[in-house]
């Protein structure tokens, strides 16, 4: 089956998300056109779609790397998505009781993978839940930019060695969720903007975990959606 540029771009900032590809980490053209079957050509246009969205640089005569965010894009992208996920929960675009259905079953796939061994999935659906929260309210052009911002923070949390456990980033979720299903979106947004702040303030700054292992890091994830650590990135 034909993969195309935007497909490939798609697969990497999945694999952000799960934190299979760390911030300072090499993509060479070569070695990613081998792994899905295209031409170099191909490679480059979809690093340059994530150029052009902030996820990977080109170093001079080095070639493609994942961007190490600064602390201050960090802060940025956090102070970007409590607008996003705050305005989204101001604002229920859709029947409430349809909204937690599908966040009860996200947050079931979160709870599952936390209990198994495999860590991208875990780390995969802590960070998509934001994304399907969104998409569940009925925001489908928000859920693309906040799948980004997503991505950002994750490459953050991973740079800056986060202490936020997947347990208690689970259990975040779900206490967002019960106030949906108690109607009460006022407390559903303050719990969220709290969430969003506990996973902020676990960043400590340090050294990026730059690792040389792309074709696992890109390998497709087993589960749902594509699906994502002992420590919460989302």
């Amino acid at each position: 089956m034909s993969i195309n540029q935007t497909q490939i771009a798609q697969q990497v900032v999945e694999s952000i998300l799960a934190q299979k590809l760390s911030p300072g980490e090499r993509l060479g053209e070569q070695e990613l056109a081998d792994l899905f079957g295209v031409s170099r050509t191909l490679v480059r246009e979809a690093l340059m779609q994530l150029q052009a969205r902030g996820f990977v640089e080109v170093r001079s005569r080095r070639g493609w790397y994942v961007v190490e965010p600064s602390v201050e894009d960090a802060r940025d992208a956090f102070s970007a998505r409590r607008i996003i996920e705050s305005g989204i929960l101001a604002d229920a675009g859709r029947p409430l009781q349809t909204v937690t259905r599908r966040l009860r079953a996200h947050i079931a796939d979160e709870q599952q993978a936390i209990e198994g061994a495999d860590a991208a999935t875990r780390a995969f659906l802590l960070a998509d839940f934001h994304v399907c929260l969104a998409e569940a309210m009925g925001h489908r052009s928000l859920s693309d930019i906040l799948r980004d911002l997503t991505a950002r923070t994750t490459l953050a949390a991973s740079l800056y060695q986060s202490q936020h456990a997947a347990s208690q980033s689970c259990a975040e979720h779900a206490a967002i969720v019960e106030a949906l299903e108690a109607g009460n979106t006022a407390l559903a947004r303050e719990r969220m903007l709290a969430h969003i702040g506990h996973v902020e303030g676990a960043l400590n700054p340090g050294q990026p975990l730059v690792r040389d292992r792309l074709r696992e890091s890109l390998a497709p994830l087993t589960g749902q959606r594509t699906k994502a650590a002992s420590t919460d990135r989302g």
